[in-house]
C-alpha cells in the first residue's frame, strides 16, 4: 500500500487537485452521486420510519469498480467532495460502498481549490457529519414523496409527463400569480406637469409638486390643461434651496443568489449558465505558466462573510491601485441574511493578483465575463462609499410650486470599480447643479403636460424570481438554478424577452395544486420546511420526525385529491399554418425551447415546424426579412428568410436604425450596468446609443 486515495465529484476537480498533491496521491472522480433512490419506484418505506432504499445509479458501476480497486491498495482514503449537504451525502454513500467506518477521519473539505487550501485541508480530516447527510436525506425523501405521489395524479387528470415538486411548484405558482395580477390590473390615468426654467445661463427642469397648497394629483386631460394654463401665467422666484450630501455604500460580495441576479442583469446569463461557468472557475482553469488553478471560492453559499486573509489581500490591492482615499479605515463588514447558513465564505477570487485582464487569454469569453464580475464586485465591496452633492430647489409662483432635484457625483469611491444593477430601475444620472439662492427670479421658458398610466407589476425575470425566492426563504443556494430549469423544461413556464411567462399548462396545474394541495404551494409552509431542514443540519431536529409530521396530513390531502379531482381537457390552440405532409391545420405546442408548431394528427403524422418570429429590420445582405431562430442548443440567433441562398446570421438582434456615424447595421446589446444599447457592427466605428429601460424592454 503506497498511494493515498482522494475521491472528488468531477474529473475537472480531480485533475486540479491531483496536480497540487503530486506523488503519493491518486485522485479519482465519482462523477457526482453514486447511489440514489430508484427511478422506477418510490424507494421510500413509509411503513418503516421512511427509510430510503438506495441503489447504485445506472452507469456508475464501472466507476465504483475502479474506485474499489484503488481503495484496496490505498494506505488512506480521503473523501473530498463539495463542502455542503450534497457533497457530504456523496461522501457518505462512497464511505458505505468502500466500507469506511462512521468514526473514521476520512472527510476533507476546502472552500477554494488552491494548492494551499487543499494541502491544509488534508491535514485536518474529520469523520462524516451525519447531520449534514440527514438534512440532505430529508430533502431527498420529501421531494420523492411529493413527486411520486402527486405526479401520477397529474398524468391521469391533466397530461402525461407532468411533475410536481415542493420548490418547483411554489416557483411556478409565484409566476402564475404575478401573471394574474397583471391581467387583473386596471391602469389609472395620471399626468406629470413639468416646466423648463432659465437660471444664470443654465436651463433646469422642474416638476409640479403643489397647486393651491395641495399635493399635485392630476388625473384627467381637463385638469392638466387647466393646471398648465395656471403654470404659464405665473412669475417665479426661488422660495427654498436645500443642499445636501448623500453617500452610497458598496454592495456586499456575492452570494449564490445575487451572483445569479447580477449575471442575469449585466451579462444576460440564465441562472443555469451562470452556475455552469462558475463551477468551471471554481474547479480549475488551465492558466498559462501556472497550470490548473481554482479561480474563485465555493459557489453555493448564502453568506457574505470573508476570511481575514482575503480581506487583507484586497485592501492591499485597493491601497496600491486606487490610493488611500478609496480604502476605508477599517474593513467593511456585511450582514448575512437571517436564514443564511453561513457555512461558507462569500464568492470571491482566490488570488487578488490574478486580475481579469492578466488571465484573459486563458479564459473563454463567458468565463472572463463572469470572473470579471466576481472580481470587481469583491474589490468594490471593500472600498469607500461614493459621495454625491444633492440639490432641491422650490420655484414658487402664485398658487404653483415647482421643484427641481438633482445630484452630482463628488467622489466616485467604489463606483470606479463596480455598481450594482437593480431590476426595472431607472438609472440616476449626474446633473449639473446650478449656483442658486433664495429670492432669485427665474424665467419660465416652457411648460408641458405628460399623460401617463400606472403600470402593473412586471413579470419576473430569472434575476427577480431568484431574489423573491431568497427573500421568502424558499429553496437554498443550490436549488435556484435547477428549479428554474425544471419548470421551463416541464413546459409550465416559457421565456419571452427574458421574462418568465406561464403557459396554459402552468396555469392549469397551478390552479389544481392550489385547490387540492394548498400546503405544497403555500409560500410560508415551504419556507418553514426549509427552516426545519436547516435545524436537521444543526442537529436540533430528527429528520424522521420532519418527514413524519409532513406525511400524515399530506396522505389525507392526497386521498381527497384522488377522489375529487376531475380530468382537465387541454385544447391545443390552432394556427393558420397547413401541415405540408397531411394537410391539417397545425397546432401550437410548448417545448423545451418555447413554442413550436406540430401536426394534430400525431402519432400518425409527426411533422413539426419551428415557430419563426419576424423582427423589425431588413437583412443587410439581401433586404429580405430577418427571422428569430433557435440553435440546437436552445440559443436564440437571427437569420435571413432566404437561407441558404442568403447566409446572413447574427447572435445579436439587428435593429432597423442604421449607425448615424457610418451607416452600418446596428444590433441590440446589453451594455454597461446591464442597460441595453444599439451598437454599430462596424469594428472600426462601434458607435453606441444607450437606451432607456422602457426602450430596451420594447426591443
Amino acid at each position: 500500500m503506497t498511494n493515498k486515495l482522494v475521491i472528488v465529484e468531477s474529473p475537472a476537480k480531480a485533475r486540479t487537485i491531483g496536480k497540487f498533491l503530486g506523488r503519493g496521491y491518486k485522485v479519482e472522480a465519482s462523477n457526482g452521486h453514486v447511489r440514489d433512490l430508484p427511478k422506477s419506484q418510490m424507494g421510500v418505506d413509509v411503513d418503516n420510519n421512511f427509510e430510503p432504499r438506495y441503489i447504485t445509479i445506472r452507469g456508475r458501476g464501472e466507476i465504483l469498480d475502479r474506485i474499489r480497486k484503488d481503495a484496496r491498495t490505498a494506505s488512506k482514503i480521503y473523501l473530498a467532495t463539495d463542502p455542503d449537504r450534497e457533497g457530504e451525502a456523496i461522501s457518505w454513500h462512497l464511505a458505505y460502498v468502500l466500507g469506511i467506518k462512521e468514526d473514521e477521519a476520512c472527510r476533507v473539505e476546502f472552500h477554494e481549490i488552491t494548492s494551499k487550501a487543499v494541502k491544509a485541508a488534508m491535514k485536518v480530516a474529520r469523520p462524516i457529519n451525519m447531520n449534514l447527510v440527514n438534512a440532505q436525506q430529508a430533502r431527498r425523501v420529501l421531494d420523492r414523496l411529493v413527486g411520486y405521489k402527486i405526479s401520477p395524479l397529474l398524468w391521469q387528470k391533466v397530461k402525461k409527463g407532468l411533475s410536481a415538486g415542493r420548490v418547483q411548484s411554489v416557483a411556478t405558482r409565484m409566476i402564475c400569480d404575478r401573471e394574474r395580477e397583471i391581467d387583473e390590473f386596471v391602469p389609472e390615468e395620471y399626468w406629470v406637469l413639468t416646466g423648463r426654467f432659465s437660471c444664470a445661463g443654465v436651463e433646469l427642469g422642474a416638476r409640479l409638486v403643489t397647486l393651491g397648497g395641495e399635493q399635485e394629483h392630476i388625473t384627467s386631460r381637463e385638469q392638466a390643461e387647466s393646471a398648465l394654463e395656471l403654470i404659464r401665467a405665473q412669475s417665479y422666484t426661488v422660495s427654498a434651496v436645500r443642499k445636501g450630501e448623500k453617500r452610497k455604500n458598496p454592495a456586499a460580495p456575492f452570494t449564490t443568489s445575487n451572483m445569479q441576479q447580477e449575471a442575469s442583469r449585466k451579462l444576460g446569463f440564465t441562472t443555469q449558465k451562470t452556475m455552469q461557468i462558475a463551477q468551471q472557475l471554481y474547479e480549475g482553469v488551465d492558466l498559462e505558466g501556472e497550470g490548473t488553478q481554482g479561480l474563485i471560492s465555493y459557489i453555493r453559499t448564502d453568506s457574505t462573510r470573508v476570511s481575514d486573509e482575503a480581506i487583507a489581500a484586497v485592501r492591499g490591492l485597493i491601497g496600491e491601485r486606487y490610493g488611500a482615499e478609496y480604502l476605508p479605515e477599517t474593513p467593511n463588514v456585511y450582514r448575512s441574511r437571517k436564514t443564511a447558513q453561513d457555512a461558507h465564505e462569500a464568492i470571491r477570487p482566490t488570488d487578488m493578483t490574478r486580475t481579469p485582464d492578466s488571465i484573459k487569454e486563458s479564459l473563454t469569453r463567458d468565463q472572463f465575463k463572469l470572473y470579471k464580475l466576481i472580481y470587481s464586485r469583491f474589490v468594490s465591496s471593500q472600498m469607500t462609499p461614493a459621495v454625491y452633492d444633492t440639490l432641491s430647489v422650490d420655484l414658487s409662483g402664485g398658487p404653483v410650486v415647482m421643484r427641481f432635484t438633482g445630484t452630482r457625483k463628488k467622489f466616485a469611491g467604489f463606483t470606479v470599480v463596480y455598481e450594482e444593477s437593480l431590476d426595472d430601475e431607472v438609472e440616476e444620472k449626474d446633473t449639473r447643479l446650478p449656483d442658486i439662492t433664495e429670492g432669485m427670479a427665474l424665467e419660465l421658458k416652457d411648460a408641458a403636460a405628460d399623460q401617463r398610466f400606472t403600470q402593473p407589476p412586471p413579470r419576473y425575470t430569472e434575476a427577480s424570481l431568484v431574489r423573491e425566492l431568497e427573500e421568502k426563504g424558499i429553496g437554498r443556494p443550490s436549488t435556484y438554478a435547477p428549479t428554474i430549469t425544471t419548470i421551463i423544461a416541464r413546459g409550465y413556464i416559457s421565456r419571452e424577452n427574458k421574462r418568465l411567462v406561464p403557459t396554459e399548462l402552468g396555469l392549469i396545474v397551478t390552479d389544481l395544486m392550489k385547490q387540492y394541495f394548498s400546503n405544497i404551494v403555500d409560500l410560508t409552509f415551504t419556507a418553514n420546511m426549509e427552516e426545519e431542514l436547516d435545524e436537521v443540519e444543526e442537529g436540533e431536529l430528527d429528520w424522521h420526525k420532519v418527514i413524519s409530521d409532513f406525511y400524515g396530513p399530506f396522505e389525507k390531502t392526497l386521498e381527497n385529491a384522488e377522489k375529487s379531482m376531475e380530468k382537465v381537457q387541454i385544447v391545443d390552440q390552432v394556427s393558420d399554418v397547413v401541415c405540408d405532409k397531411c394537410g391539417a391545420l397545425m397546432v401550437y405546442k410548448m417545448g423545451r425551447y418555447g413554442k413550436f408548431l406540430a401536426c394534430p394528427n400525431f402519432p400518425e403524422c409527426r411533422n413539426t415546424k419551428a415557430l419563426l418570429k419576424e423582427i423589425d429590420a431588413p437583412c443587410p445582405k439581401c433586404g429580405g426579412k430577418l427571422l428569430e431562430r433557435m440553435s440546437h442548443k436552445g440559443r436564440k440567433f437571427y437569420g435571413c428568410e432566404h437561407y441558404p441562398e442568403c447566409d446572413f446570421v447574427s447572435w445579436d438582434m439587428p435593429v432597423r436604425e442604421k449607425c448615424p456615424v457610418c451607416g452600418s447595421m446596428m444590433v441590440l446589446k446589453r451594455g454597461r450596468k446591464g442597460a441595453m444599447a444599439h451598437v454599430c457592427t462596424n469594428e472600426t466605428c462601434r458607435h453606441r446609443v444607450e437606451l432607456t429601460p422602457q426602450e430596451g424592454d420594447e426591443d
